[in-house]
């Protein structure tokens, strides 16, 4: 089943003639005219017909969810077939037509059906505010499998039943509804909010970081294993263990102590199955001699067993206990996963903090929320959108606090208001980006943990020398590892619709100097020069191929090398390099000291690896045909 919806200051329908020989007989061909209505375009397909009872119920949700939102109270449900290539037969689509218009006037909605089986003119006008135009598809294929076999966690079926307000919230403490804000300055904040009020993840074409991953010889597909898993290329390899080293560097300055846990767990631990059932992510469970195990979704069960079993005074509080988990899983839908951006095995960096009162454990939120603005400055990625997630309780009993974090970024961020708490966090939030086919991912995050310490038995003696159970939050400062990477790809792509050259930044770039040897009577000198930059820790490779000067560059152009030195005949007798710049475009006359600082300047901050290639393009395999 396919719907289109409508909010519309009003829709004219009139039937003109039949357009099958089944359509339902009616009693006049007048116009009818609807205001204020949410018009619901509809077409049901062949799929529906093993499943009609499914469908009608689901669709019908679906419509009462959106009428709810954009607040209508007539509904126009208008069948038009033309949504799909694979229509149901008519006698499917007369039920669930009817059935929905009986359904929806059951439950109190003023409900009006455009005539089955006619072409019929139409007129319409669509309110336009953010939620005035929205679509979703219906398919409940394979759900009695899915149900039967998939372990899904109580705090999933929560998430299904609580009820979210959205809200925009401005630097100076102004709330207000999502439909009615202007986002006429915000248009990134404003796809952002349709995508999350949405709820649709899957993806229908390839989005552009997938051919930059692969082009640029980075990540790839591997048939061999379940999908969700990745196979990386030394360049690759290089960048996503920069981008470990760089935050497990950052997290460990700020206070994080580093730890190592395993990566299975038994499924029938008391205090671990009682967790899976409050955490909204649905696992991988695995059996190995007559017992059950599941893979974990974060590095919360081995910090929490091992926090446990310390020895903890106010003193030490708060207490920072970080991982990196190489890996996570989460089994996440099929048709969810795309790319780097959503996965079934990812790298997540992992912090928990133990805090001793919900006043430490908001000045340490704040600290966190600036740490992860920190990250995203890092890599170049400036342009985000940030949302604040809370029950009403947690609101009312903290404005300021909520307040003060929309301040910091300085611009409206995307409030969810709940209605109860229904996993064990309360509040979160987290940086998103938003990429080029509007699909919003989450990259920093951190959350308030209100029931794991007691769930786990994590205790500090407090000054009054009571036991006591802390708050904890979990962040992750930079999102997951692989997100980071789709990230800085997708930024790439959006700023090459700007006119700019995609760049990745200098620290993480493979290859950071490329010399372009004009002939072979040039490779002494190449070599010479190369040497000098690897003693000063830059990544430097020659492309001595028997190609042209110009087939040289483009190359390097392609692989995004961000700088570029020609070695001939001016650059032996005149010691200066003329170097073209991928980032702005332009040449300069350098000597190579003044390159060398260049480069160290603006990587000095970051971690270094050596090339994890050849230095000679001419003995490089090629990985991607």
């Amino acid at each position: 089943m396919k719907i289109l919806t409508i909010h519309s200051d009003f829709i004219e329908f009139e039937p003109k003639q039949k357009a099958i020989k089944t359509a339902e007989e009616i009693k006049s061909k007048t116009k009818k005219r609807v205001e204020d209505c949410l018009v619901v375009f509809s077409a049901a397909e062949e799929s529906d017909e093993k499943n009609v009872e499914q469908t009608i119920e689901i669709t019908k949700n679906e419509i009462e969810d959106i009428a709810k939102k954009v607040d209508a109270k007539k509904i126009v449900l208008y069948p038009f077939v033309h949504l799909t290539n694979r229509p149901s037969s008519p006698e499917t689509a007369l039920k669930i037509l009817r059935s929905e218009e009986m359904k929806l006037k059951t439950d109190n909605y003023e409900v009006y059906t455009a005539p089955f089986g006619y072409y019929k003119s139409f007129n319409i006008s669509c309110k336009g505010h953010p939620l005035s135009e929205l679509s979703r598809e219906i398919n409940t294929a394979g759900m009695k499998k899915i149900k039967e076999n998939e372990i899904v966690s109580q705090s999933l079926k929560q998430e299904e039943k609580v009820k979210s307000e959205w809200l925009i919230l401005t630097p100076d403490g102004k709330l207000t509804p999502a439909k009615d804000f202007s986002f006429k300055n915000h248009k990134n904040l404003e796809k952002f909010y349709k995508y999350e009020f949405s709820k649709v993840r899957g993806v229908t074409t390839t989005p552009p970081h997938v051919k930059y991953m692969r082009t640029l010889e980075l990540v790839d597909y591997e048939t061999g294993t379940d999908p969700g898993n990745l196979k990386y290329y030394p360049k690759g390899r290089l960048i996503k263990s920069l981008l470990e080293q760089w935050i497990t560097n950052k997290v460990i300055r700020y206070g994080g102590m580093e730890v190592e846990t395993p990566v299975m767990y038994d499924f029938e631990h008391p205090a671990l199955k009682n967790y899976l059932n409050r955490f909204p992510a649905r696992q991988y469970i695995i059996q190995s001699l007559k017992k059950k195990f599941f893979l974990r979704f974060s590095a919360c069960f081995g910090q929490f067993l091992m926090k446990s079993n310390t020895t903890i005074s106010y003193k030490d509080l708060p207490l920072k206990m970080y991982e990196l988990t190489r890996y996570a899983f989460r089994l996440e839908k099929s048709g969810e996963l795309v790319g780097l951006r959503r996965l079934r095995a990812f790298t997540m960096p992992d912090m928990h903090t133990l805090c001793k009162d919900i006043k430490s454990a908001k000045q340490e939120f704040e600290n966190q929320f600036k740490l992860c603005m920190e990250c995203l400055a890092d890599l170049e990625i400036n342009d985000y959108e940030t949302a604040i997630r809370f029950t009403t309780d947690f609101w009312n009993d903290n404005k300021d606090f909520i307040i003060s974090l929309a301040k910091l970024v300085n611009k409206p961020v995307l409030i969810e208001m709940w209605n109860f708490r229904y996993a064990y966090f309360d509040p979160k939030f987290e940086f998103n980006f938003v990429d080029s086919m509007d699909k919003a991912s989450a990259l920093p995050t951190v959350q308030i943990d209100h029931e794991n310490a007691e769930r786990f038995g994590i205790q500090f003696t407090d000054e009054d020398n009571k036991r006591k159970y802390p708050l904890i939050l979990h962040a992750s400062h930079s999102g997951g590892i692989e997100r980071c990477m789709y990230a800085m790809l997708e930024k790439a792509y959006l700023d090459s619709k700007k006119g700019k050259n995609p760049t990745l930044p200098l620290w993480l770039s493979p290859t950071q100097v490329r010399l372009c040897t004009v002939s072979d009577k040039f490779m002494n000198l190449a070599e010479k020069i190369a040497e000098e930059f690897e003693k000063n820790q830059i990544r430097v490779d020659i492309d001595d191929r028997v190609e042209s000067i110009s087939k040289k560059i483009r190359d390097a152009e392609t692989e995004w090398i961000p700088l570029i030195i020609v070695i001939g005949e001016k650059e032996e007798k005149t010691n200066k390099l003329a170097v073209r710049f991928r980032e702005t475009g332009k040449v300069e006359n350098m000597e190579q000291k003044e390159i060398i600082k260049h480069v160290k300047d603006k990587t000095k901050s970051f971690p270094f690896k050596q090339l994890p290639l050849p230095r000679l393009l001419s003995k490089r395999p090629r990985f991607v045909g």
